[in-house]
């Protein structure tokens, strides 16, 4: 294979939203044979298993794009101490129906970023439980609980002089990740 196209996933609608500056930053530090999108999933309806049968639209895009990446990307805020809402509705829609998961296989790391001092810590838990009973592969080291704060983001949107280090090694581990367990 001579690319990796990562779906990633954003945790957060919010026009401004920290982790959205993150997976965008992050795509910066990648390799050239990577390449990030970022999947839409504010646009899916709530997740109701009667539609199993006739999946909306947006539902059918969505796992078209996760079949066709070769790794996933979750950045993920932390909302009352766990995943958001809109993550859980995207990762319920694409898992579904019951044994057509778009999910299963593909390879995956986690991250997000916080005001608070833990960061994402407990959303990313309760998001590795999710994944691990979705058959994903989920990178479990190093783990990046990122706080926000001044000089996270540089001017021009990219990641800090005082975090790129340790998110260059973060990204070039996912990479090695990902090459080791995409089919």
């Amino acid at each position: 294979m001579s690319g990796f196209q990562i779906g990633v996933i954003v945790g957060s609608l919010r026009r401004d939203s920290f982790n959205r500056r993150l997976a965008t930053a992050l795509a910066q530090l990648a390799s050239k044979e990577f390449t990030f999108k970022q999947l839409e999933i504010g646009d899916l309806p709530l997740y109701n298993q009667d539609d199993d049968a006739n999946q909306a639209t947006p539902v059918k895009r969505l796992k078209a794009e996760i079949a066709a990446s070769q790794g996933l990307l979750f950045v993920t805020p932390e909302y009352n101490r766990s995943l958001p809402g809109v993550l859980k509705n995207a990762i319920d829609h694409a898992s579904r129906p019951y044994g057509q998961s778009a999910w299963a296989g593909k390879p995956a790391g986690v991250i997000g970023v916080s005001v608070g001092a833990i960061g994402t810590a407990l959303a990313q838990q309760h998001l590795r439980n999710i994944l691990a009973y979705l058959d994903v592969p989920t990178l479990g080291q190093p783990e990046a609980f990122i706080q926000s704060k001044e000089g996270l983001f540089d001017k021009d949107g990219g990641i800090g002089a005082d975090s790129r280090e340790f998110l260059q090694k973060w990204v070039s581990i996912y990479e090695a990740w990902v090459r080791r367990h995409a089919g």
